[in-house]
């Protein structure tokens, strides 16, 4: 039996926000009710702020809970916030979420992810990376999709991966694929780094230099902004705001929250961005 939080038993008993916002100008919806799981979240967005957010979902417990939670955590929210909203934060501010069970908050970060691309007018590109081989059939789980939950919750077993993703959860067969796919994006980690496990002075530039062009310029250029690298020194990562962000009151909080959360998450949880302001 699994054991759960009283915060998600009081979000599974007592859900938040069930229902539909009306007249909602961004809407995501994930899953499938064929697969066992689906989330339809609505907002209502007024001047870059999420003043109302609703959800209705098909699942466990666990799913009305994190849907529940998530509806909560991004009322108020500016959607540069919310965008930075992963599904651990999700299972964080439940209290945990079983291990089984944190496909529930995965599904919650894409249907939000999908309601921001919406309302943005970029709907066919949220999670284009997804894009790709079907390797769980049962749960049409594909191979990008894999990698990208792997990685962003450093999954190593097959286990995490049907626990995050459900793939691998019903015949079993795609087990095998699982595996070659978790042992590719391991070793492809693992061929970054230099003996010893840590990256040299270059690959972590390059590295830095990659995590910015595919996972930090894309969300800003959403809103009219971007960001070049201006130097590393050391642990110091030296970048200067551009384009609408430049002179924004919140680019100190872009910098620290945004760009230095990425670079810690996938280069190296020691670094410190900091935002070079012409004099």
């Amino acid at each position: 039996m699994w054991e759960y939080s009283e915060k998600v038993m009081d979000h599974y008993e007592h859900p938040r926000n069930v229902g539909e916002v009306q007249n909602a100008n961004a809407v995501g919806e994930v899953g499938s009710i064929v697969c066992g799981d689906a989330l339809k979240l609505t907002l209502k967005i007024d001047g870059g702020l999420i003043t109302d957010a609703r959800f209705k979902t098909f699942g466990c417990g666990s799913a009305i809970a994190a849907a529940s939670a998530l509806t909560e955590m991004i009322k108020g929210r500016s959607l540069e916030e919310a965008s930075r909203i992963t599904n651990k934060d999700i299972a964080g501010f439940l209290g945990g979420l079983p291990e089984e069970k944190m496909h529930c908050s995965v599904m919650g970060q894409e249907a939000l992810e999908a309601a921001i691309a919406d309302y943005r007018g970029v709907k066919k590109e949220v999670h284009k990376e997804d894009e790709g081989e079907i390797v769980c059939k049962c749960f049409s789980v594909t191979d990008q999709k894999i990698k990208r939950v792997a990685l962003a919750n450093n999954l190593h077993t097959v286990e995490e991966i049907t626990n995050y993703t459900k793939a691998g959860g019903g015949c079993g067969a795609c087990i095998p694929k699982i595996e070659d796919l978790l042992e590719e994006v391991w070793r492809g980690e693992s061929a970054r780094k230099a003996p010893g496990g840590r990256l040299t002075m270059v690959q972590k530039i390059k590295r830095i230099e990659e995590v910015l062009e595919e996972e930090v310029r894309p969300i800003l250029k959403r809103d009219g902004g971007d960001l070049e690298l201006i130097d590393v020194v050391e642990n110091k990562v030296i970048v200067r705001m551009m384009g609408m962000c430049q002179g924004c009151h919140a680019s100190e909080l872009t910098t620290k929250g945004l760009v230095q959360e990425k670079l810690r998450e996938l280069v190296d949880p020691t670094l410190e961005a900091v935002e070079d302001v012409p004099g």
